[in-house]
């Protein structure tokens, strides 16, 4: 594997590659990334891989300072795999030589709410860093993970309006044993905290299962599961049933009709913020 930390050595590597996969990640690997360089594999050679903590996705008082950075251990992990041709790892300086004054814009409608409600800005760094990094690598496809619900859907309609011609493909969320979604912010967890945190997803399959019996009382359905999570000692900031194709709210009546559904959760369990979701 090719380690490069510039624009140019990053080319010089893809000269004449037209079929590469690609994963960018912020780095801490853990195996949900190793799942993500597999499936990369199958879609596209060389496989490229990116570690790059991108300041713009962070707000103010969120957790850029702390965000865990490992790249000596990521490199070795990457090694040992074998998955990836070349692993791009660039500064701030490379990737934004100049104030960052060009930024993507999503649609409000998809970028401003749920996450984008709670993290004003994320999705504009999310979109900005993504954009050029597919300008860099060029790929055939790009693989992201579907714990990002939100996130894969807002870099699949970039790619759409943009005229892109890299396909997105979606990989299923990687979960521990215990139903808990891999994240490289799990490492913040206590161990009290990292035994209560598979609760998130036990609810969301409650959530399905009521949907699934023919509940079709929406609102009802997300206060009792925001309620039940709040008297478990999470800070709640949305948990929501919404409509795949467009994660706008869905009627009673494509409920019954059999409208596909995600159910979308965030929450504070002690000073970590987990994220999840379950496809209905």
């Amino acid at each position: 594997m090719k380690v490069v930390h510039s624009i140019e050595e990053l080319r010089d590597q893809m000269r004449g590659q037209n079929r590469a996969a690609f994963v960018p990640t912020m780095g801490n690997l853990h195996e949900g990334h190793m799942a993500l360089m597999r499936l990369a594999r199958q879609h596209g050679d060389p496989v490229v891989a990116s570690i790059f903590v991108n300041r713009l996705q962070f707000g103010p008082n969120e957790d850029f300072d702390k965000y865990p950075r490992t790249l000596q251990d990521d490199i070795e992990k990457l090694q040992e795999r074998n998955d990836v041709y070349v692993l791009f790892a660039p500064n701030e300086k490379e990737m934004y030589p100049e104030p960052q004054n060009y930024r993507v814009n999503p649609p409000s409608d998809l970028g401003d709410i749920l996450e984008g409600e709670f993290r004003p800005g994320f999705f504009v760094g999310v979109t900005t860093v993504v954009l050029k990094l597919l300008s860099c690598v060029q790929p055939k496809v790009a693989v992201f993970g579907k714990k990002d619900y939100q996130q894969l859907m807002i870099v699949r309609s970039m790619c759409r309006q943009f005229a892109l011609p890299t396909e997105i493909i979606p990989h299923e969320t990687v979960r521990d044993d215990d139903g808990l979604a891999l994240s490289s912010r799990n490492r913040f967890l206590s161990p009290t905290e990292r035994a209560q945190a598979p609760h998130l997803y036990r609810l969301l399959n409650k959530v399905r299962d009521r949907v699934v019996a023919g509940d079709h009382d929406i609102a009802g359905i997300e206060r009792d599961s925001r309620n039940e999570l709040a008297a478990a000692g999470w800070k709640v900031d949305y948990l929501a049933l919404r409509r795949r194709r467009d994660l706008r709210e869905a009627t009673c009546e494509e409920v019954a009709a059999g409208e596909p559904l995600v159910v979308l959760a965030a929450a504070m369990l002690g000073t970590t913020r987990l994220i999840d979701n379950l496809e209905v």
